[in-house]
C-alpha cells in the first residue's frame, strides 16, 4: 500500500522557469529539481537561488489550493496545506503547469513558476541545478 507522498512512479527532473512578476526587465531562474521535491525543499531552494534571506512568509498556490508552513490560526480558505507533506509530483502535472510562489506577504514578491519539461535524470548531475537566470533579486527594505 503506497501511502500519500509515496509513488510507484519513476522520478523525473522537472525543468522551471521561475519568473519574479512585474518586473522589468525580467528577473528570471531556470533551474532543475526532482519530481519528488517537497514543496518546503523547492521554498529553500528557491530562497537559494533568487537570492532572498528567508526571513518572510511564503506560500505556494497550486490548483485552488495554499501550501506553506501551517498555521493554527489559518482557517477556511486561507488555511495551508503543510508543505513539508506534498511532493512536486503529487500536486504539479509536470509539463506546462504554472503557479505561484509568494514571498513576502508585506511587499508581496508574487514568482511565477512554469514547468517547462519533464526529463529523465542525467548522471553524474546531482539535482537540484540552476542553469540559467538575469538580473538579481529586489534590494532588501
Amino acid at each position: 500500500m503506497l501511502m500519500r507522498g509515496e509513488s510507484s512512479k519513476p522520478i523525473q527532473i522537472y525543468q522551471i522557469q521561475v519568473t519574479l512578476r512585474g518586473s522589468r526587465p525580467p528577473i528570471w531562474r531556470r533551474i532543475q529539481v526532482k519530481s519528488d521535491t517537497t514543496l518546503a525543499k523547492l521554498h529553500r531552494i528557491l530562497q537559494h537561488v533568487v537570492g532572498w534571506e528567508d526571513a518572510h512568509l511564503h506560500q505556494f498556490v497550486i490548483q485552488g489550493q495554499r501550501y506553506g508552513v501551517p498555521d493554527e490560526e489559518d482557517m477556511g480558505p486561507r488555511k495551508k496545506r503543510d508543505e513539508r507533506r506534498y511532493k512536486l509530483s503529487d500536486v504539479v502535472q509536470a509539463e506546462d503547469s504554472q503557479f505561484p510562489y509568494d514571498y513576502d506577504f508585506g511587499d508581496n514578491w508574487q514568482h511565477v513558476l512554469e514547468v517547462e519539461k519533464a526529463l529523465p535524470p542525467e548522471e553524474p548531475i546531482r539535482y537540484p541545478v540552476c542553469l540559467a537566470g538575469a538580473r538579481a533579486c529586489p534590494p532588501k527594505t
